[in-house]
């Protein structure tokens, strides 16, 4: 007998049943995942990032998660991202958490904060601090949890009609702004206006806005901004970072193993490295190319302008806080680790603007 008289029927019955499982497992059904964005296909910055995250995972997991990727308005409108999440329609998103800030007044603070921190502080604070598992608890009611999935850096101030002198030119012009920006330019005196990406070339051409925030040179010249604003403002105090946000359906999270979860973080924090670097090179070139084609100028904000924006955002972060005690921890560890990382910060960038200087000397 192959397996000895001793053997009991027990036993050989649960011998027949492991072999039987066994193929289950190793022929088990890939899954196959949808992915919606709030951003047209291949924008320059996020559109890039949601794809190249895309290819990752595709192709890190074998086949074993497969994941289609539709661009704004395929599936859902740019702004319903999480909402499709949410409700089951879709299990993933690439997006942005400033877009949730009218339901989640703390939402903002994971995509950019005025006069907030830069780009690899961010990530530290996520990463490296509680920004994660704040995160965590503010979209668990919703059924969805965020990664970092990439980062077009710093944005300028934006495109204007007409030359700013001072703060009274801000009042009453209608002006694409989004995030926590909006309400700083709202306190200022404009009328912040929201206007999805397809439709910010339009607006601005049909003067239907004054003027435009979006992003950094290289997103803006690809949309047409330089086309019809003379005024390029700088610095972007409203969005001093560009985090995006990969946001996963809680229900369907659940269900993948360990490994395809690591292979779903690992591939959002590679895009945060690889569209940073993106961001720089291209917005190097970008901005040189604004300036040598078009009638540009430009500009530096007032300075009456970036002082009572810095007021006017001290005083919205803590109206935030006050929203809810939730909100009010995520003030808390935010300001912290600025004020942690903040020296530091301060003399890294002054050795960065000491060596250009150095190298444009040696020229």
């Amino acid at each position: 007998m192959l397996f000895g008289p001793k053997l009991s029927r027990r036993a050989a019955l649960g011998i027949g049943a492991a072999a039987l499982a066994t193929p289950a497992v190793v022929h088990a059904k890939n899954l196959r995942w949808r992915m919606v964005t709030s951003w047209p296909k291949g924008r320059t910055g996020p559109g890039i990032s949601a794809q190249r995250i895309v290819d990752r995972i595709n192709a890190m997991s074998g086949g074993r998660l497969q994941i289609d990727l539709f661009a704004a308005g395929e599936i859902v409108p740019p702004f319903a991202v999480l909402d499709a999440i949410s409700n089951g329609t879709v299990e993933m998103g690439h997006t942005a958490s400033l877009y949730w800030q009218g339901r989640m007044p703390s939402a903002g603070f994971f995509t950019s904060v005025p006069f907030g921190l830069g780009p690899i502080e961010h990530q530290a604070w996520i990463e490296l601090r509680d920004g994660q598992t704040l995160w965590d608890e503010l979209y668990r009611p919703h059924g969805v949890r965020a990664f970092l999935a990439g980062n077009t850096g710093p944005s300028m101030g934006g495109w204007f009609r007409h030359k700013l002198n001072g703060v009274e030119d801000l009042k009453g012009m209608r002006l694409r702004v989004q995030g926590l920006g909006a309400e700083i330019y709202a306190k200022l005196g404009a009328v912040p206006m929201t206007v999805s990406a397809g439709d910010l070339l339009p607006a601005l051409e049909k003067g239907t806005i004054d003027a435009a925030e979006f992003l950094a040179p290289a997103t803006d010249l690809e949309t047409g901004l330089p086309k019809y604003a003379s005024f390029y403002y700088a610095p972007g105090f409203n969005k001093p970072n560009g985090a995006s946000e990969l946001l996963i359906s809680l229900a369907a999270w659940e269900t993948l193993s360990t490994d395809l979860r690591n292979i779903v973080m690992e591939a959002c924090r590679a895009e945060h490295t690889l569209g940073l670097a993106d961001a720089y090179q291209t917005n190097a070139a970008a901005l040189t190319e604004i300036l040598g084609r078009y009638p540009v100028s430009l500009q530096a904000f007032p300075r009456s302008v970036l002082d009572m924006a810095q007021s006017a955002s001290t005083e919205l972060l803590s109206e935030i806080a006050s929203t809810s005690s939730l909100a009010n921890r995520i003030v808390e560890s935010y300001r912290k680790a600025q004020d942690d990382m903040r020296g530091w910060s301060a003399l890294a960038a002054d050795m960065a603007r000491a060596s250009i200087r150095t190298s444009s000397a040696a020229r």
